[in-house]
């Protein structure tokens, strides 16, 4: 058997990646955006549309795998949610506000509260 270097192969695992997953159009967001998702959820033989909306706190990775972290409050209790970016899952993603953060990835947002916790909103 031939060993293939790690640059082959890296570059044959994209070649398959690109032919497997289908890139979907989103609109471009990031950290400190407030952002609503919908999403399919099946129920055995039904399927319905859920939304989940709250600040995006991080995107990480990149190309066809990367993903996008959407933190809210429910209940007075944090909940965090992870979505590939290019999930068959996702229907549509809509953008409510643009946030104005200096960081790219906004985790001292979990130990705020009430009026700490807001993000400041882009003038646009």
């Amino acid at each position: 058997m031939q060993t293939l270097n790690n640059c082959t192969m890296t570059s044959l695992r994209n070649e398959i990646e690109k032919s497997l997953i289908e890139k979907k159009d989103h609109p471009s967001f990031k950290a400190g955006d407030t952002i609503t998702v919908y999403y399919k959820i099946k129920e055995g033989e039904k399927e319905r549309t859920q939304f989940f909306k709250g600040d995006v706190i991080q995107r990480k990775g990149g190309g066809l795998t990367e993903t996008f972290t959407i933190r809210k409050i429910s209940n007075g209790v944090g909940v965090e949610r992870v979505f590939p970016i290019n999930s068959p899952g996702i229907e549509k993603i809509e953008i409510n506000k643009l946030g104005k953060v200096r960081r790219a990835r906004i985790f001292y947002m979990r130990k705020r509260t009430g009026k700490s916790a807001r993000i400041k909103q882009k003038r646009v």
